[in-house]
């Protein structure tokens, strides 16, 4: 059966920024949604507060900021979008606190940075950068000193996830050994080697390329002390996140030799629209390439990230499907025929769940299905009840103590 949502779909307030990509609109336009807003950049805090105030979705990239205040402003706001991998854009906690489900893509754009990373590697290893700028400025430069093969390198890779193992798998097809690190036990893929520390990777490895959160273990892991460690004519990748380097470490031990290249994507601070000035300081270094946060920016992952995010919006609008979510319980559970779905986010106390049943059964409404998970924080509830007395049953359970959102679905 196809639910029928309970609301009319002309006045679901739908607000995409950052230039998300336009399956997204057009999935909710073929879905009937009619009030869909797509804008180019992302908004200030000031400008968003103002603009959120009737959302009922919105979606984002990595720019915009959902602070506390930008989700205390969006009174009807019911799930956020992340159309990337990272979400600490977003306060999940207020989000979580708000009842806002918030979604991600983590692994549609996998296969667009780990092959970016190996396609650098190789620029990088063969010095292309100063042979390109050469011969921009009129200099013939065919020289082999210096320029080698991945194969038979070692690569080191910091943090193996998704991306870190999608690398692997392309390194040993290049004929790279593999080498890496991660805080958590990972089963290694193909002749993968697991590292004792972060030491050890990168005294071993010929390219070392980063794939960890923005987490505060993380801030400026490679460092002016680590890079001591690193073996010499050794390159670094940074296309994880912009905190995870000191840049001015980084320049010194560039410029000093330590290492031969980098390629950084990700910066501490970036502009937040095209056009604007940037710096940072490892501009002008040879054998050095800069990218503008362009690690997954291809049509394929943008394509992807847009069917994956809007999909998991979608189904908790419509049918309350909270899988992939980051703030609400994963629940999933098809539609009952004869029913009307209500939707009950609250605190995670003792005695809520026994309340609304107990509220509900002493006005003989009939519960045909119930499902629940809780976090530590909240606990997500749905409820199918009878249809006739289904509106009544949403305004009890508003007043349930420790109530955050109900929703009558359908």
């Amino acid at each position: 059966m196809e639910p029928k949502t309970s609301y009319p779909k002309d006045k679901i307030n739908i607000l995409f920024l950052e230039n998300i990509s336009d399956k997204a609109v057009q999935h909710f336009k073929q879905m009937g949604y009619t009030s869909v807003r797509k804008l180019a950049g992302a908004l200030s805090e000031e400008d968003l507060i103002r603009e959120i105030k009737d959302v009922h979705l919105l979606g984002i990239r990595s720019k915009t900021q959902i602070t506390e205040k930008v989700i205390s402003a969006a009174s009807k706001l019911q799930a956020i979008g992340a159309f990337c991998i990272g979400t600490n854009q977003i306060d999940l906690k207020a989000a979580t606190r708000a009842g806002v489900a918030v979604f991600n893509a983590p692994y549609s754009n996998t296969r667009s940075v780990a092959e970016l990373v190996i396609g650098l590697s190789i620029m990088l290893i063969r010095r292309i950068p100063d042979k390109n700028k050469a011969a921009h400025d009129g200099i013939w430069m065919k020289d082999a000193k210096g320029s080698f093969e991945l194969r038979g390198k070692t690569l080191g890779i910091i943090g193996y996830g998704s991306i870190g193992t999608q690398v692997s798998i392309l390194a040993e097809a290049l004929g790279m050994k593999v080498i890496y690190y991660d805080v958590l036990t990972k089963l290694p893929l193909g002749n993968a080697v697991a590292g004792k520390n972060l030491k050890d990777v990168v005294s071993q490895a010929d390219v070392i390329t980063l794939h960890v959160p923005d987490t505060p273990t993380t801030k400026n892991m490679i460092n002016k002390t680590t890079l001591k460690h690193f073996k010499k004519g050794s390159i670094l990748l940074n296309y994880a996140r912009g905190e995870v380097v000191d840049l001015d470490a980084l320049r010194k031990c560039l410029v000093e030799g330590q290492l031969s290249g980098a390629a950084i994507d990700v910066f501490p601070w970036e502009p937040e629209k095209n056009g604007e000035r940037f710096q940072t300081p490892l501009q002008d270094l040879p054998n050095v390439i800069l990218t503008p946060h362009i690690g997954g920016s291809t049509e394929e992952a943008q394509q992807n990230i847009g069917e994956d995010v809007s999909m998991k919006l979608y189904q908790y609008l419509e049918m309350g499907t909270s899988y992939g979510s980051l703030t609400v319980p994963p629940l999933s559970l098809p539609p009952q025929e004869g029913t009307h779905r209500i939707l009950h986010i609250h605190r995670n106390v003792p005695g809520v769940l026994s309340a609304i049943n107990t509220e509900l059964s002493k006005h003989k409404i009939n519960i045909l299905a119930q499902y629940l998970k809780t976090t530590e924080e909240i606990g997500y509830v749905v409820l199918d009840v009878d249809k006739k007395l289904s509106t009544q049953a949403q305004k009890l359970l508003r007043d349930v103590k420790e109530t955050i959102k109900v929703r009558l679905l359908y």
